[in-house]
């Protein structure tokens, strides 16, 4: 584009410069060797510019011809290196469809075609259909001359990374991000990977500047980036609140900053305030996260915040929990604990049961075990809870890559990598596993009587006439005759069918709250009765 302009400038001037002189015409006289010479001005302009040109063509031909061998040379080379990109491209494309046989060629090609000093692809190009061909070690000599080399240390580091990781070398493969994320702290895939490996060692410090240094080179989505900065810095809160409390709150509370659900964040900043007897301000930490995520162990800790606290003080704290989050099975599964070491039965079944509605899960209905067994003392009906547990969901717990840790870790055992572990029901479920097989609360709590009605079966219908007649009969029983006979009619009351007002057993063949008649002689009758009582 320049030169097209500087080419319509010059002629512009040409044209302007004969223009001013058309328009004003004069005689040039030149006398050489004796000879006069008389023109135009206008002509003797034109035949200068002409011998000007002449010669400028002159001298481009005799160039053109004098660098003709060179120019040859050249065409050929760029047609040559032409091919060989073709090759190499064509190349690179059957290494990525698995076509080992082309791939192979294209490389064969592509060497006599290009040098290999000159184009590092042809590096990549070799480990790729050393790979698919299964050369591991011909590839990875390959990737080692990629990182020795400047302009493709990345790539081959990256080669060697994934080599490592595939032979189960996490050392090794850490050595490889690390020094990636020395040299380009913009490449994701060793941000991450070596943040991973520092976490897993628990260099908390390190992991954290090599986040900074990777949000400052937009690695990592903003959100993302926060939420990983979070949970370092929970990690290091973790480590630090036996030996320095203050530190380990400061980093709790910034990371609740960045992440204001983080429960672990919560926790650990709420225990270092309480040992710092700053109680507002830890159960205030407290009341925010468990208005946005109630948790078990944030009602737990709130609960006890205090040790010193009776057990209506709990069950105040407790009810202040359902306040904040009503109609939430966390929230009335905790006044019911609460209200069970309170000894507020009415009210810890009454919780307890909407519990249950809300969320079946295995806890629950072992906490109405624990209620009927500190209220009626049933057996029948302690029995009825605790197998509506066996058939009940698990409870959520902390779980990640199949694991289930009892508290929360910043990195998961299994495969190192940094926030796996969440709050959710255990993948293996050996309870209930269709919606069929799991039990139905209302249904579970329907089929017992009221508590004021449970009376003992036997306590509340008069004996039978064969067992009043029973101590007259004590020489009947001494006849081996009578002896089967008196076995049939023992057992002949468990076939029975209902009648008149009775009630069909609900479940385990009885009344809940009868323990049942055992099967004896009927001269053993008036041990049962007094056992009643």
């Amino acid at each position: 584009m320049i030169r097209i302009l500087f080419f319509i400038l010059l002629v512009l001037a040409l044209a302007l410069g004969f223009a001013w002189l058309a328009d004003r015409p004069g005689e040039l006289s030149l006398t050489w060797q004796g000879q006069l010479i008389e023109m135009s001005l206008m002509r003797a302009a034109s035949i200068l510019i002409s011998l000007i040109a002449l010669v400028l063509i002159t001298i481009w031909l005799v160039r053109a011809i004098w660098l003709s061998p060179q120019t040859v040379t050249r065409y050929f080379r760029a047609r040559k290196r032409d091919r060989g990109y073709q090759a190499l491209s064509t190349g690179l494309i059957a290494a990525g469809a698995g076509d080992a046989a082309l791939a192979r060629k294209m490389v064969s090609r592509t060497r006599s075609l290009i040098r290999v000093d000159q184009e590092p692809l042809i590096h990549l190009l070799e480990a790729q259909t050393a790979l698919i061909e299964g050369r591991h070690d011909d590839a990875r000599r390959k990737f080692e001359q990629m990182a020795d080399d400047p302009e493709t240390r990345e790539l081959g580091l990256r080669g060697l990374y994934l080599e490592a990781k595939r032979l189960g070398a996490h050392e090794a493969a850490r050595q490889f991000a690390e020094r990636a994320a020395e040299k380009a702290p913009h490449l994701a895939w060793a941000t991450l990977a070596t943040l991973d490996d520092r976490s897993q060692a628990g260099r908390w410090d390190e992991a954290l500047r090599l986040l900074d240094q990777s949000r400052s080179a937009n690695v990592l989505d903003k959100k993302d980036a926060n939420r990983k900065k979070a949970v370092l810095l929970t990690a290091r809160a973790m480590s630090n609140l036996e030996a320095d409390p203050k530190s380990a709150r400061d980093d709790a509370l910034a990371a609740l900053k960045l992440e204001e659900r983080l429960v672990p964040a919560a926790l650990i900043a709420a225990k270092a305030l309480f040992r710092e007897d700053n109680l507002r301000k830890g159960a205030s930490t407290l009341e925010k996260v468990w208005k946005l995520e109630p948790h078990p162990e944030i009602a737990g800790l709130y609960v006890r915040a205090r040790g010193g606290d009776s057990a209506l003080d709990r069950l105040k704290r407790a009810k202040r929990l359902e306040t904040l989050r009503g109609n939430n099975a966390v929230s009335l599964a905790t006044v019911a604990e609460a209200a069970l070491d309170a000894r507020e039965l009415d009210l810890a079944r009454q919780k307890a049961e909407a519990a249950a509605r809300l969320a079946p899960t295995e806890s629950i209905f072992m906490l109405l075990a624990d209620i009927e067994e500190a209220d009626t003392g049933d057996e029948g009906r302690i029995r009825h809870w605790m197998a509506q547990a066996l058939r009940s969901p698990r409870d959520p717990a902390w779980t990640a890559d199949g694991v289930i840790s009892p508290s929360w870790l910043p990195v998961s055992p299994v495969s190192g990598r940094l926030d796996a572990f969440e709050w959710k029901a255990p993948p293996t479920q050996l309870s209930a596993t269709t919606e069929e097989d799991r039990p139905d609360a209302d249904a579970a709590i329907r089929s017992l009587p009221p508590v004021a009605t449970a009376i003992p079966a036997a306590a509340a219908e008069p004996p039978e006439p064969a067992e009043a007649e029973a101590p007259a009969a004590p020489a009947e029983a001494e006849t081996p005759i009578e002896l089967p006979e008196r076995k049939e009619e023992t057992a002949r009351p468990e076939s029975k069918e209902p009648v008149g007002d009775e009630e069909p057993s609900p479940f385990f063949g009885r009344r809940p709250d009868d323990p049942g008649v055992r099967a004896s002689a009927a001269g053993d009758g008036d041990k049962t009765n007094f056992r009643l009582f």
